[in-house]
């Protein structure tokens, strides 16, 4: 099964974070590797006025699995805390790295903490971007549009731009 994977940090080295969680993502078991976006250097959405000047780097990275979706939350969780993440009652603090599961497949999974497709992933021009430049034709389950036509659907936004094209 395909599944697509948003990546983000906006704390210490942010691209070397991304490259760190690639890496251990695609060391999975029964995983390979498939495509990634280019990084993007984005703007923070529903952040608190002080996080506001604390750029995301963002990314898409798409492999092939047949780990169950369960195994990847735990396991993308074991990621998070190994590179830095702490956990707060601020949902859109400032972390090391941010790692979500935006697709699995035609999968649609509501349960144990586990969303699949990703609630907000069509709200937010620093995943859709990304994945647009990957999967520009695929339909998410429970979306009518394709990738590329939710984009266009985005209101523009001056503060995302491609920071490193081959990462």
């Amino acid at each position: 099964m395909e599944i697509g994977f948003s990546l983000g940090s906006n704390l210490h080295n942010r691209k070397r974070l991304l490259e760190q969680a690639k890496h251990l993502i695609v060391s999975a078991p029964r995983t390979k590797f498939v495509d990634q976006s280019p990084i993007y250097e984005t703007t923070p959405v529903d952040v608190k006025p002080q996080y506001q000047d604390m750029a995301y780097l963002n990314s898409v990275v798409i492999l092939e699995s047949d780990l169950p979706l369960e195994s990847w939350l735990t396991y993308i969780g074991k990621i998070e805390t190994h590179l830095g993440r702490e956990r707060s009652e601020d949902r859109n603090a400032p972390r090391p790295i941010d790692i979500d599961i935006i697709y699995a497949g035609d999968q649609i999974v509501d349960s144990g903490g586990l969303i699949v497709p990703h609630p907000r992933w069509a709200e937010r021009r620093f995943v859709v971007q990304p994945l647009c430049d990957v999967r520009p034709n695929m339909v998410l389950p429970e979306s009518s549009q394709s990738v590329a036509e939710t984009l266009a659907m985005l209101p523009p936004d001056d503060g995302l731009s491609v920071l490193d094209e081959k990462w």
